[in-house]
């Protein structure tokens, strides 16, 4: 845990971060086939459930309050994650080496990419620019609670 401290330790830092490894993830997808694609799929799942925990419990009710448009622009991503969960759902249980799941796939990349983009540029950076540092470095610390309790396993390996 320890060498995350000094790289940006405020919450838009941490889910930019996630961000990344997210899109190294839907790559790995991409990339891969049969049991390293199924264990790169897991793991996107994971990481996107945790990511979104601590946004929709942390990030989303401070925009709504902070930022102008707040209520529109939260509302419009949570639409977003919304549709990725559903097309989540869809692939869950499909063969990951199926046309059907390649399809299906690309679909979920491209709007995932899209959601991020967007939070990055109409959530975060406009979070950052209108809350001081320590508030922001606090909304971090929620953002960890909030995934850790959003992936058990995880939580347990770290005891």
């Amino acid at each position: 845990m320890g060498q995350m401290i000094n790289s940006g330790n405020d919450v838009v830092s941490f889910l930019k971060g996630q961000h990344r490894q997210v899109k190294a993830l839907l790559e790995e997808v991409t990339a891969t086939s049969g049991k390293e694609r199924e264990h790169a799929f897991s793991s996107l799942k994971r990481l996107l459930t945790a990511h979104e925990a601590a946004e929709e419990e942390v990030v989303h009710p401070a925009a709504r309050r902070a930022i102008a448009g707040g209520e529109e622009e939260v509302n419009s991503r949570l639409k977003e994650e919304n549709e990725a969960n559903k097309a989540l759902a869809e692939l869950t249980g499909l063969d990951v080496d199926s046309s059907e799941f390649e399809t299906k796939f690309k679909k979920l990349k491209k709007a995932v990419i899209a959601h991020a983009e967007a939070e990055e540029h109409e959530e975060f950076d406009r979070l950052k620019a209108v809350l001081d540092p320590e508030r922001l470095q606090r909304m971090r610390e929620s953002a960890e609670r909030a995934e850790a309790s959003a992936t058990p396993e995880r939580r347990d390996r770290e005891h």
